[in-house]
């Protein structure tokens, strides 16, 4: 099969990702749990994988980073565990629903209301953002990347249009290992990051990297490890944040994907800008396909056919090509609903740069075949 769906989940894990996995898996000892040599070990590699990640996405140190099991774990902590009744909250209409329900449920608890930033010809509309401000505002949201285009806002930008009180928190699900963030210089307050997609790691792999201003309230409670004596979760950050067992085998995939990245991540935006753009040119001189993209470096690109539903063809490309992509509305509703192709969706075609061209030419192959019978 040619896997073109890395934007749900990468399908290309590199050699050292998987050697790092079954190394973990045959330790089989608990990290932060004991004071026996092997649980020591486990304890300094995932002290490095909090150390690298703090250093790739310009961090706020090594113990403001918390490991969780999805980057809808870390967004839900850093949305319920710092929102308080009465707060204001800014989002765009390109959120994934990791953002769009947990707001949608303080929304109808009573706890909250927010805003949405609409789209201005298929980009943010960052102008308008300064009308949605109030004097309750409390944070803003704003994905990295889209799910659906691959649009990436400007972080920077929306922070200088904020007022400084304002915590901005970024959904890095997208754009985590693609793009260059950097956490401090832009001022970013919390950054969810979904190990097992740009950053080459095994799923159940993820984090929170969150700033001083941020003190999020845990989500879940039980062991750590640390202040055992205390029936209360621990005072300090990360553990305050990491109650049960840590996946030891997920940490060390990510440790390795972001090593990779730290040292090849322009080469591999690189090349994810050109796959998007050569299947940008090959779909425009096809016809018969609308684009919802332009060549980005998330490998993100969603199309519609006026001839079939979204997932119609990602069915016939699945069945008779053997080509997977991803069809419908992509846990992004209102991205759809802004661009119009609300409630079909779009197919949408997401690489890996461990892909190459051959990857590009046959999906539209393939896709041309579609189009003449």
């Amino acid at each position: 099969m040619i896997y073109l769906d890395n934007a749900a989940t990468g399908g290309y894990k590199p050699a050292a990702v998987q050697n790092a996995v079954l190394a973990a898996m045959k330790v089989c000892a608990n990290p932060g749990r004991s004071g026996h040599r092997l649980s020591l070990a486990c304890a300094e590699r995932v002290l490095a994988c909090r150390e690298l990640l703090s250093d790739l996405f310009d961090g706020y140190g090594y113990d403001r980073v918390a490991f969780t099991r999805s980057c809808t774990e870390a967004l839900n902590i850093a949305l319920i565990g710092t929102l308080q009744k009465g707060d204001h909250v800014i989002a765009t209409c390109l959120e994934h629903n990791s953002v769009l329900r947990p707001l949608h449920v303080l929304q109808e608890a009573g706890v909250i209301t927010y805003d949405l930033l609409p789209l201005r010809n298929g980009r943010l509309d960052l102008g308008a953002l300064p009308s949605l401000v109030r004097e309750n505002t409390r944070l803003c949201v704003v994905t990295a990347a889209s799910n659906v285009t691959g649009e990436a806002p400007d972080l920077k930008a929306v922070r200088d249009l904020l007022p400084e009180r304002v915590l901005l928190v970024t959904d890095g699900a997208q754009g985590g290992g693609h793009l260059p963030i950097r956490m401090r210089e832009w001022g970013i307050d919390a950054l969810a990051l979904a190990g097992h997609k740009g950053l080459f790691a095994i799923q159940g792999a993820a984090a929170l990297l969150f700033s001083e201003r941020m003190e999020p309230r845990p989500l879940l409670f039980g062991g750590t490890g640390s202040e055992s004596f205390d029936l209360n979760m621990p005072s300090f950050y990360p553990d305050r944040l990491e109650a049960g067992t840590l996946s030891y085998p997920a940490i060390c995939s990510l440790f390795e994907g972001a090593l990779l990245v730290k040292a090849h991540r322009k080469e591999y935006a690189e090349k994810l800008f050109e796959l998007t753009a050569v299947l940008h040119a090959a779909l425009t001189s096809l016809g018969g396909y609308k684009l919802f993209f332009t060549p980005n470096p998330c490998g993100i690109a969603a199309f519609a056919d006026e001839r079939h539903s979204s997932e119609e063809l990602a069915g016939i490309l699945s069945e008779r090509f053997d080509i997977a992509v991803r069809g419908g509305l992509h846990c992004a509703p209102l991205a759809h609903r802004a661009l119009g192709t609300f409630p079909d969706g779009l197919v949408r075609a997401s690489f890996s740069p461990l892909q190459s061209l051959k990857d590009v030419d046959a999906l539209v192959r393939a896709l041309k075949e579609i189009r003449c019978s």
